[in-house]
């Protein structure tokens, strides 16, 4: 089994689709998560920017919850400041 988030990936670095297992999306998520900064406070809107920036399938609500969910980001209890968390 391949276990690289390269399959999911284009060229550019862009992820192209949303995985079914559960495994493989944290693979995406993990890669996506790569691209925050531990020392920068995000608003939403710039959550939203950077994730568009790395995914095809016009989808950044879903990945944005992926990441909170998954602990790669904090937000504080109205969703309007992001963290990344170590």
């Amino acid at each position: 089994m391949n276990q690289t988030v390269d399959r999911f990936l284009k060229d550019n670095g862009k992820v192209t689709t949303w995985p079914k297992k559960q495994s493989d999306k944290e693979l995406v998520i993990s890669y996506l998560a790569t691209k925050f900064d531990f020392d920068h406070t995000y608003n939403e809107t710039e959550v939203n920017e950077l994730l568009k920036q790395w995914h095809t399938f016009q989808d950044w609500p879903l990945l944005r919850r992926e990441l909170f969910e998954r602990k790669y980001l904090d937000r504080n209890l109205s969703g309007s400041i992001y963290r990344r968390l170590k």
